[in-house]
């Protein structure tokens, strides 16, 4: 029973106050037309079945990366497939990422707006602008102590939303006829707007991906079971909203909210409370999850390094205050620009419609690497295409109604992404390697020599080299060319970001016994990288086994049996000129430049001492002399 109110509380917050807004989307133009209310029930239920029963909740909850979901979750099990799916998990994120900011605008607007109906003067914009401000303040402490009581708060919302809902239906029972696909059907394929009203339909199922994001709190079979609770009371709201809708059939819907509209006037206060409440929360599971996805980001390598904060001993909770100033700016900036609810449906869905499909062609991938029959995978990706495809039109009509905000919002958060990810891949491209065996006598007579002054009694370098007997030129040029480093025993340090989401594995290899040691880590992509006190806690385990002597060779402190300074140096990998590079790749290493103000430094990123770091500048390009002529004058 916890784990049923936990997946309310975290998993179907946005999915559940979709019912505030999705058919004040549909009718906020022209009159009612009782048609045109059955049709889009009928829609809004059979989107709520493929979209999130079918391919949610039944087939994409089994893409499940060691008990976790997301898309990024989903993109590092299938990235050895094809290197172009970083484009659509890049794009999933992203879109994610914008969502996370429209989402607090729309549902705390709409929640707050429903003050205004018995006082139409009543500043729903401060209250909304105050209670986001509150929301985004205090992700900084910790939201474990709230997180205890938002399942049965939403158990709450979702009671009462059912219970109004079947308390309407009887006022006109003809709205039962939706469950028939038929009038979907007849809706899109014959109503002149039928675009615009899949654009709103798609609203009813935007909190589909969160079932599959957060899987990781809940565990899908919490979800699935939940679930079938959660639709029950959405469809009984939309239907109740239906009855109501045809009981006004030829009015004009106005400003009036078929949500609001179905409460009696003596519950009117309870309810404004309650969908408030619901909002926040819906609101809430949003940043969180952006916290998460941006996680998982640093960590495989597709957004800058950034703080990361934990909070509370929570599993997941975890604050990014970077990324909380981005949400809440944008957040901001849809306020400011729409002031409305009913101005901001127009750029709501759009984002979250190509993270459907962006999981879509994840999701094809997956199927075919778990071997599933081609025929279903054809069927799978052809039905899933069309209705999504469909949906994408929908929502491009809305381009020029405010969705052009979303796809700037968008856009943004994937040209760091891009930039960042193959910023990576163009400096690998000038990394070169060599044979590490062939320096093993140097490196075993340097740490001998006494001519060459004691840089660091422990020396360790990071070492990006997959290959065990590889090492890059550049460790070798600051270890040996450009100042001699004499050390008592020297480390590689190699991390090796893993598929799995869980794990803190290590290996270790004595390259020159007692002299230079490799250590292999290998973390999942949700891991912290403390790699400091990771590798402390290896060489304590190796003292202990007596694998390693770490003891200092200085004299005076080898008498006493005094442990010998640990220092890490790290390469920073720089371009000497750009010019070299295509024009593509250079617009890329600026934009990449411009991200490195912002992101933290290479030490901090791995979670080391800044007080035993030394940072050395290498130039990965070295310049050209063949084609510059001089003539020597005497």
């Amino acid at each position: 029973m916890g784990g049923l109110l936990i997946s309310l509380g975290i998993i179907f917050g946005d999915i559940g106050t979709s019912p505030l807004y999705v058919f004040k989307a549909i009718f906020n133009q022209g009159t009612i037309d009782k048609d045109l209310v059955i049709g889009s029930i009928s829609c809004v239920f059979w989107t709520l079945t493929l979209q999130t029963t079918i391919k949610y909740v039944l087939i994409t909850l089994n893409a499940d990366n060691k008990g976790e979901g997301g898309i990024l979750s989903l993109y590092s099990l299938v990235r050895r497939k094809a290197k172009w799916l970083i484009i659509p998990a890049i794009i999933g994120a992203s879109t994610l990422l914008a969502d996370g900011m429209i989402t607090p605008a729309i549902t705390i607007s709409t929640a707050i707006e429903g003050l205004a109906i018995h006082n139409p003067s009543f500043p729903t914009v401060p209250v909304v602008v105050l209670i986001i401000s509150m929301l985004f303040l205090i992700q900084r402490f910790g939201t474990s102590i709230v997180g205890r009581v938002f399942g049965p708060l939403m158990l709450v919302w979702f009671s009462t939303i059912g219970i109004l809902g079947l308390s309407y239906i009887h006022y006109a029972p003809e709205v039962i006829k939706a469950l028939n696909p038929y009038y979907a059907l007849e809706t899109i394929i014959n109503y002149p707007d039928a675009l615009f009203i899949l654009g709103a339909i798609f609203l009813c199922t935007t909190g589909a991906e969160a079932l599959y994001s957060d899987m990781g709190h809940c565990g899908k079979s919490n979800i699935r079971v939940s679930w079938i609770f959660v639709k029950l009371t959405l469809i009984l709201n939309y239907f109740g909203q239906g009855a109501w809708l045809i009981m006004h059939e030829g009015s004009v819907l106005g400003e009036r909210n078929p949500f609001y509209s179905i409460m009696p006037d003596w519950f009117l206060m309870y309810g404004i409370t309650i969908a408030t409440i619901a909002a926040v929360i819906a609101s809430q599971a949003m940043i969180s999850g952006s916290y998460t996805l941006i996680s998982e980001a640093v960590r495989l390598n597709i957004w800058p390094k950034v703080t990361i904060r934990y909070p509370s001993d929570q599993k997941g909770q975890l604050y990014v205050p970077s990324i909380n100033l981005i949400l809440f700016l944008g957040c901001m900036l849809v306020i400011a620009i729409f002031q409305k609810s009913s101005n901001m449906e127009a750029a709501y869905g759009l984002a979250i419609n190509l993270t459907f499909l962006s999981t879509t062609i994840l999701v094809i991938f997956f199927m075919a690497r778990k071997r599933v029959n081609k025929i279903w995978i054809i069927l799978f990706a052809v039905v899933y295409f069309t209705i999504e495809i469909g949906f994408l039109m929908g929502n491009g009509v809305k381009i020029a109604h405010g969705g052009w905000l979303t796809l700037i919002l968008a856009f943004s958060i994937f040209t760091v992404m891009f930039a960042w990810y193959n910023a990576r891949k163009i400096k690998n491209r000038y990394v070169r390697f060599d044979d590490i065996k062939k320096y093993f006598p140097i490196i075993s007579k340097l740490s001998e020599d006494k001519s060459v002054p004691t840089f660091a009694s422990q020396l360790v370098y990071l070492t990006s080299a997959n290959n065990i007997e590889e090492i890059e030129t550049k460790i070798i040029y600051s270890l040996i060319n450009k100042k001699p480093k004499r050390a008592d025993v020297y480390w590689l340090v190699h991390v090796d970001v893993m598929d799995t989401p869980h794990a803190r594995d290590y290996t270790v290899k004595q390259l020159i016994p007692g002299k230079l040691i490799r250590i292999d880590f290998k973390l999942g992509f949700r891991e912290e990288q403390k790699i400091s006190l990771l590798f402390r806690k290896v060489v304590e385990d190796m003292v202990n086994k007596g694998e390693v002597d770490i003891t200092s060779q200085y004299d005076t402190l080898k008498e006493h049996k005094i442990t010998g300074d640990f220092n890490f140096v790290v390469l920073e990998k720089v371009f000497s000129r750009t010019s070299d590079l295509s024009w593509g790749d250079r617009i890329i290493m600026e934009i990449y430049k411009i991200l490195k103000h912002f992101s933290l430094s290479e030490e901090k990123g791995f979670g080391l001492d800044s007080s035993f770091v030394t940072l050395e500048r290498v130039p990965l390009n070295i310049p050209n002399t063949e084609n510059i002529k001089l003539r020597r004058l005497k």
